[in-house]
């Protein structure tokens, strides 16, 4: 009779010790100031990454300052859909809030804002050698190549348009 309660306790128990396993931070080692390559020489398979040193909200820009340098033990890998190469994070805006110790996802990143909401640009509608040009104003911000909606000053319509590298709009014939 006693035997069943202890074994539901064990699994109980079990099942309460992976799930919090599941919701740690990486399993790494922290570096400090140690280049890649020699945490590589110091480690036989562990697996260099960057995760936040402090919190990162939302909006902000992630800097190498905020951010540190981690082993992961070896054997352990990154997840896939994480973030975790200085190229990857290089001048990227924090969609959300990143919490410091944990690896950052690729869905919570984005490049930073190149038009603002509400920014007067020029648009732009080429077709062959003919170049029409007006001035407008964005309704939503945008990063290069995204598609963003523009009200035409002069007109009032509004139209959409790809946010070109210089901050221009490009405008197709619809």
């Amino acid at each position: 009779m006693m035997a069943e309660p202890i074994s539901s306790a064990l699994r109980r128990a079990a099942l309460a010790t992976l799930l919090v396993a599941a919701g740690m931070p990486a399993f790494a080692q922290e570096t400090t100031g140690q280049s890649a390559n020699q945490i590589a020489a110091s480690q036989a398979v562990g697996e260099a990454v960057l995760i936040p040193n402090r919190v990162i909200y939302p909006g902000e820009t992630i800097e190498p300052a905020s951010l540190k340098q981690v082993t992961l033990i070896p054997g352990k890998h990154k997840p896939d859909g994480m973030a975790t190469r200085a190229e990857e994070l290089q001048g990227k805006v924090a969609k959300r809030t990143l919490l410091p110790g944990r690896y950052i996802p690729v869905a919570a990143i984005r490049d930073a804002w190149l038009v603002e909401q509400g920014a007067s640009v020029q648009v732009y509608f080429t077709a062959g050698a003919l170049t029409i040009s007006a001035a407008g104003v964005t309704l939503e911000p945008g990063a290069a190549g995204d598609q963003i909606k523009i009200r035409n000053v002069d007109s009032g319509k509004i139209i959409s348009g790809t946010v070109m590298a210089d901050g221009t709009i490009k405008v197709g014939a619809s």
